[in-house]
């Protein structure tokens, strides 16, 4: 039995089908927090009171069954040529069904078409004509007051939305207009599923947004490529013909063939200067701005989908956690931190406005893409600090800018210039010593803090310190190491 989610695998690549089908499951743990029942505060935005409530691993004749029985049915599964459906609600009316879709998002758009087209094709197969097609979905304007209001949390639209999110294509008709019949998938998938392993085979749908998680196993050769292959090369879409026309390293990159930004020519000159290039006067330039003392501040935070306290909007984030670094002008160096659980957000902005300090420079890693957008949405939250949090914003400068702009590139970079990736050139097991280790790994820690699930709380806050705390000490190791660079770098 298959399920959407295997017809958009297969479709979007055969190997990852395969190896989805063939390999154990591993653990889903979304990005964003969903604490929320969704379904049942769609169904009291639809005021459902009389319904049919589908399960998993429900018999597919019990929603066959509950069409002649009930006017509203909840989750009912439905079948047809072995693809197996979930439709969040279908409601009898006097000229068929009307199908509510529910949305985890603010601005439905077609992009997931196929969705939506599939489930509609076996409803059809199961001679359930549909009258109207309707997306609830999350209002992005509403704010949430002392208890959540399922009503002005939803709005329930009968189109997609484009780009700049306004209202656009019905989306009755774009469902069937792209539909088409599925039999010969689902059965081209039985095939792959029954069948030798297929090749891998390299397209853009491979790193498209994310990499593919069977992107090293597939292609496993990439991982024992030299630090200085030509297959390194940032956003270049030629880089794998060039290494197929026998081009192997950067610095003999075809010209004709790269699109010329600054991160390409810092790389290009690095292999040709023997593995590091430095753009002294502009670093120089950019390093003049930072002044003492220079306090590194590093952010930690979960995303909810829906708002669970007051004065929040669907999917605004929640910081639980800072570290500040501060490097004095004499070397010497304080550290401050702040871990909370449940609403921490008032706590969290008083501790860092009094560790912070008034004066000198504050430097994030990806500040303009991080921490600055954390802290007009603190701004937007909390008025009452606006002026000392505005003052933190303006004192800001992004670490990750010497890198982006390429005034630096080192080889051992390797295309990549995470903080992560800085650090183990300057100190291969800063990171690797810690118990938590990436960003995402941190929320799921504290997730079990916060629902205070039955774990050592106190020894998941001292992780959730150290790796912190990691992360704004290798700020100024990054940052002492561009000092030298600047200064002696000939």
């Amino acid at each position: 039995m298959y399920h959407i989610s295997d017809v958009k695998k297969y479709l979007k690549c055969p190997l990852m089908f395969y190896n989805h089908v063939h390999n154990d499951a591993e653990l889903f743990r979304p990005y964003v927090r969903l604490d929320e029942k969704l379904t049942e505060l769609a169904r009291e935005k639809l005021q459902v009171t009389e319904y049919f409530l589908g399960q998993k691993n429900d018999d597919k004749e019990l929603a066959l069954e509950a069409l002649k029985k009930y006017d509203w049915l909840i989750k009912a599964r439905f079948e047809y040529e072995n693809l197996r459906i979930k439709v969040p609600f279908l409601h009898r009316t006097d000229f068929g069904y009307d199908i509510y879709f529910v949305y985890c998002g603010n601005y439905p758009k077609d992009d997931d078409i196929l969705f939506y087209a599939l489930t509609i094709w076996v409803l059809k197969n199961n001679h359930v004509y549909i009258n109207n097609c309707y997306i609830m979905h999350f209002d992005a304007n509403y704010v949430r007051k002392n208890e959540l209001d399922p009503h002005a949390l939803f709005i329930i639209s009968d189109c997609f939305y484009n780009d700049s999110n306004k209202k656009q294509k019905n989306i009755k008709d774009t469902i069937y207009a792209k539909m088409r019949n599925y039999t010969m998938i689902l059965k081209e998938m039985e095939e792959v599923e029954k069948g030798d392993k297929p090749k891998a085979v390299r397209t853009n749908k491979c790193t498209k947004r994310n990499k593919c998680l069977y992107y090293d196993e597939c292609f496993d050769e990439e991982s024992q490529i030299e630090d200085n292959s030509i297959l390194t090369l940032v956003t270049s879409q030629y880089k794998y013909q060039m290494y197929e026309s026998g081009i192997r390293y950067l610095k003999d990159a075809n010209i004709d063939m790269i699109e010329g930004t600054r991160q390409q020519y810092a790389q290009i000159q690095a292999d040709i200067n023997g593995g590091v290039f430095v753009d002294k006067h502009a670093l120089k330039g950019w390093l003049k701005n930072i002044r003492y003392p220079i306090a590194f501040l590093d952010f930690e935070w979960d995303t909810y989908a829906i708002p669970p306290y007051y004065g929040m909007k669907p999917y605004d984030v929640l910081c639980f956690e800072y570290s500040i670094h501060i490097l004095n002008e004499d070397g010497s160096i304080d550290h401050h931190e702040y871990v909370g659980t449940k609403d921490c957000r008032q706590k969290l902005i008083e501790n860092m406005i009094n560790d912070i300090g008034k004066h000198g420079s504050i430097i994030a890693y990806n500040a303009n893409g991080a921490e600055k957008i954390r802290l007009q949405e603190m701004i937007a939250q909390f008025p009452q600090y606006a002026n000392e949090l505005w003052h933190i914003y303006y004192r800001m400068e992004d670490l990750q800018q010497p890198f982006m702009l390429g005034m630096v590139y080192n080889t051992k970079m390797r295309g990549t210039y995470s903080l992560k990736t800085l650090m183990s050139i300057l100190d291969e097991k800063a990171y690797k010593s810690l118990d938590i280790h990436q960003g995402m790994e941190a929320v799921f820690n504290w997730r079990q803090i916060d629902n205070e699930e039955d774990i050592n709380s106190e020894e998941i806050m001292l992780h959730l310190k150290q790796y912190c705390a990691m992360d704004t000490f290798a700020m100024i190791e990054v940052f002492t190491k561009l000092q030298e660079l600047a200064k002696d770098f000939i």
